[in-house]
C-alpha cells in the first residue's frame, strides 16, 4: 500500500509540481494584496479603540465563515465567477483578521513611556509611528504575516472546488474517484508546502526579535 503512494508521486510528479506552482502563486498574490490592504487599516485603527473594536469584530466574523461557503458566494458575483478572482478575494478577506489584529496589537503594545518621551522631544505622530512604533511592533506584525501565509496555503486548497487548478485539485478529484493515493498526495503536498513556508518565515522571524531577547534565548 505504501509503495502505491510512492509510485503515485513518482509517476505524477510533473502534474503535482505544476499544481504546486499554481498553489504558491495564489498564496503569494493573496499575501501581496493583503499587505497592501490590511497593514494601513491596522495602523489607522490604532488611533481609535472604538473603531478598532468594530473593525476587528468584522474581521472575526469573516474569519468564522466556512471557507467553501465564502468561496461559493463570490462565484455568484457578476464578473468574478469560477477561478482566480473569487479565490483571491476570499483569501484576502480571511487574511484580514491575523494581519489587522497583529498590526493593531503590535502598535498598541509599544511602551507608552517611550512614546511620551518621543513627544517630549518634539516628534509628531507620523514620526513616532515610522521611527518608533512600527519598528518596535515589527516582530508582532511579522507573526501575523507568518500566520497569514500558512493559513492561506491551507485554505487555498479549498479553491479547487471553484476552479483553481492547484494542489487541492488532487484532493477533490481523489475524493470524487475514491482514489486514496491521489487524496494522500494532495494532502501531503499542501502540508509540506505549508511547513516549508512556515519554517522559512520562522527563521526570518527569529532575526526580527530584539537582540537582548535573542541573547537570552541563546540564538
Amino acid at each position: 500500500m505504501r509503495l502505491s503512494y510512492i509510485n503515485f508521486f513518482l509517476y505524477n510528479w510533473p502534474t503535482i509540481a505544476a499544481y504546486a506552482q499554481t498553489h504558491l502563486s495564489l498564496v503569494l498574490e493573496t499575501v501581496v494584496v493583503s499587505l497592501i490592504l490590511w497593514l494601513p487599516v491596522g495602523v489607522l485603527i490604532s488611533r481609535n479603540d472604538k473603531v478598532a473594536a468594530q473593525v476587528l469584530d468584522i474581521a472575526n466574523i469573516i474569519f468564522c465563515i466556512p471557507s467553501l461557503a465564502l468561496f461559493s458566494v463570490f462565484v455568484t458575483v457578476p464578473g468574478m465567477g469560477l477561478g482566480r478572482i473569487s479565490s483571491l478575494t476570499a483569501l484576502v478577506l480571511y487574511a484580514m483578521m491575523p494581519l489587522v489584529r497583529n498590526v493593531y496589537q503590535g502598535i498598541k503594545m509599544v511602551d507608552k513611556n517611550v512614546i511620551e518621551a518621543a513627544m517630549g522631544m518634539g516628534m509628531n505622530y507620523w514620526r513616532i509611528l515610522w521611527e518608533i512604533q512600527l519598528p518596535l511592533a515589527t516582530p508582532v506584525i511579522f507573526a501575523g504575516f507568518r500566520i497569514t501565509v500558512v493559513m492561506s496555503t491551507g485554505i487555498a486548497a479549498i479553491a479547487a472546488y471553484i476552479g483553481e487548478r492547484n494542489l487541492g485539485r488532487l484532493i477533490t478529484i481523489g475524493v470524487g474517484n475514491f482514489n486514496m493515493e491521489m487524496i494522500v498526495a494532495g494532502a501531503i503536498s499542501v502540508s509540506l508546502l505549508a511547513v516549508l513556508l512556515d519554517a522559512g518565515l520562522g527563521a526570518v522571524e527569529k532575526q526580527l526579535a530584539p537582540l537582548g531577547l535573542r541573547i537570552r534565548r541563546g540564538e
